[in-house]
């Protein structure tokens, strides 16, 4: 099987990984991809420069399977485009990917189909937010409509807060298009949790839970990020799962299937587990990042045949490793607002090569994921610098949750570069 993964962050590089572990495939590639993630995975042509030569190349290389990352290329159309082609695709449809893509939708699709969430008015301008915010009480949720790559959403604790993030989005326009209309919404108490769901639209199948750490610091505190590390699989009672899966899970996959919204791919849901139960934060159409490295080892299988059964509209009752994942990410200076690039990194060397994944948890040596590097030409031969926000991933598996914590700290401390940042306490 001819594999190819689209995307260039570390969630991509363990969607690689877990392919190129597959019994299945026997070329891989990603598009665009990275110099890290190219320690694993071909690189196409450079003439594959967008998604109709990308599509073409697909079609004449004759590609068995392609898994779509990014959220963008799904909103885009890149799954439809090659579906067209006769390519199976791991990955929505345009019009589904408008889960994500649009606050507003997904918050009337939760509401048609009596999905629990928080209540919430649409708001377009400064004066309707002006007239709408005696309605919530604070902290107060302000969600752009549209994608910005991770930026949308303002926790404000007053009302001050919130009219300036208002004139942000409404006068200053710092998010252009995704932010012309936004939700105004009630801050839910509570955790969160990660709730990812194979689908194929009309049959699912619960991944193991995990919980991201989303602020920088330690004790989460400072600002919100892509996700400086999570855990799985997470404990919780069965009876929460059950509820989790009969409140939110069926109804959202039986939605799917009334709108007739072509799904076959991974739905994101983040759920917050309140006083009152589960209620549903919001749709992600893809992976999560980093969830994807700490669930994809879990699985007692191929994730090839999974990918290739669900893009092709089956799906088969999964097994999992009695096993505990670590992800820690490690970011670089500056991150989230103003990452410093160009930094060399040294420890890279005992983690060139891609460990095996054996039968019995303790064989899973750590391994780590290029999220945010370059390669260049230095008097020492090549190096990989920074080049992005969150730079490395160490993944870690382990008998138990608690080992694998231990054992991705243990490999952090192998790797160094001036500035690197990473939270100490990841499943705490």
């Amino acid at each position: 099987m001819k594999a190819v993964v689209v995307g260039s962050g570390g969630r991509e590089h363990a969607l690689v990984r877990a392919l190129g572990r597959s019994a299945l495939v026997n070329r891989i590639y990603a598009w665009p991809g990275s110099d890290g993630i190219f320690l694993d995975a071909i690189k196409p042509p450079d003439t594959v420069k967008d998604h109709r030569s990308f599509a073409e190349w697909a079609n004449n290389e004759k590609v068995d399977l392609v898994v779509i990352g990014p959220e963008l290329e799904l909103v885009e159309g890149l799954a439809d485009q090659l579906r067209a082609n006769g390519i199976s695709v791991f990955g929505p449809s345009r019009e589904a990917a408008a889960l994500e893509a649009s606050k507003i939708f997904s918050k009337q699709f939760m509401i048609e189909y009596g999905i629990p969430t928080a209540p919430a008015v649409t708001i377009s301008s400064q004066q309707e937010l002006s007239r709408a915010v005696s309605q919530f009480s604070p902290p107060y949720v302000l969600k752009a409509d549209g994608l910005a790559a991770g930026k949308g959403v303002f926790i404000c604790r007053t009302e001050e807060e919130l009219f300036s993030a208002g004139r942000d989005l409404f006068e200053r326009h710092i998010l252009g298009k995704s932010g012309q209309r936004a939700l105004l919404e009630e801050c839910l108490p509570g955790e969160e949790l990660s709730v990812l769901v194979l689908t194929n639209g009309s049959q699912f199948e619960i991944l193991p839970y995990g919980r991201d750490h989303k602020r920088l610091l330690d004790k989460n505190q400072g600002p919100n990020t892509g996700g400086m590390g999570v855990v799985a699989p997470i404990l919780i009672p069965q009876s929460v799962k059950d509820e989790i899966k009969r409140l939110i899970v069926e109804p959202s996959v039986r939605g799917l299937l009334a709108r007739g919204l072509f799904y076959r791919g991974i739905l994101f849901i983040g759920v917050m587990m309140t006083p009152s139960g589960p209620r549903v934060l919001e749709y992600n159409v893809r992976w999560g990042d980093p969830e994807a490295q700490a669930i994809l080892p879990l699985l007692d299988g191929d994730w090839a045949e999974v990918f290739k059964q669900v893009a092709d509209g089956s799906l088969s009752k999964l097994k999992w490793r009695n096993a505990g994942v670590a992800c820690v990410v490690i970011a670089a200076e500056g991150y989230p607002d103003a990452p410093i690039k160009g930094v060399e990194i040294s420890g890279l060397s005992p983690f060139s090569q891609s460990p095996e994944l054996s039968a019995t948890a303790t064989d899973f040596d750590t391994e780590i994921l290029h999220a945010g590097t370059k390669l260049i030409a230095t008097a020492r031969g090549q190096q990989f610098v920074t080049n992005g926000g969150r730079v490395l991933n160490v993944v870690a598996r382990a008998a138990t949750v608690e080992s694998a914590i231990k054992q991705a700290y243990r490999n952090i401390n192998k790797i160094h570069w001036q500035g690197m940042h990473f939270r100490r306490d990841i499943g705490q």
